[in-house]
């Protein structure tokens, strides 16, 4: 997830929803309200989305890791830690 475009993205859901709200209700402190509403719930799915990724990353990390234990037994002083640095090459953050 890229967080400008997320936040960009949310700015126009909720200017979209306090638009209608405003149309529905014809009253400019329940717009307001269920507005504010309405942007915690976004932030709360973005905090779980993100959440979400980070848990998918550190699920595939371990498994590569386990991986590639499991495929080449190490001696005690053969061990190698890190990660393979391909995906670190991109202009912009991993989106799956």
């Amino acid at each position: 997830m890229y967080a400008p475009r997320v936040f960009i993205s949310m700015a126009g859901t909720l200017a979209v929803f306090a638009i209608a709200t405003y149309f529905l209700t014809h009253s400019l402190s329940i717009t307001l309200i269920e507005t504010a509403i309405c942007a915690v719930l976004l932030q709360i799915g973005y905090f779980a989305g993100v959440l979400f990724l980070v848990w998918k990353e550190r699920n595939a990390r371990h498994a590569l890791l386990n991986e590639g234990s499991a495929a080449m037994p190490t001696r005690e002083g053969d061990k190698v830690s890190g990660l393979p640095a391909a995906n670190l090459n991109r202009s912009e953050p991993f989106n799956p």
